[in-house]
């Protein structure tokens, strides 16, 4: 397996070569990266490959990682059934 194959989002399936390709295209922060790709939108909200990802750009652009802007974090969004809620307005 070359590197560039190596999975660095594992919710959304990214690649090394996507989140590298995304950066050399413009991305300078975490939440570019996180649009350009979708690494960090899975499941887990980016809580295994955010760390990852801000790394990588701190390295391609020879910045400090505090330097980069981490991720907008998000509660993750389900759907819910419209039974769960008091449509009629009765409430108790």
């Amino acid at each position: 397996m070359q590197a560039e194959d190596w999975v660095i989002c594992r919710c959304e399936e990214v690649r090394l070569s996507e989140v590298l390709a995304a950066i050399r295209q413009g991305a300078r922060d975490a939440d570019a990266v996180k649009r350009m790709t979708r690494a960090g939108m899975g499941l887990c909200q980016g809580r295994t490959c955010a760390r990852l990802v801000s790394q990588l750009i701190a390295r391609e652009l020879r910045v400090p990682l505090d330097q980069v802007r981490q991720a907008t974090q998000r509660l993750p969004v389900r759907p819910t059934p419209a039974s769960l809620f008091d449509v009629a307005g009765g409430g108790k």
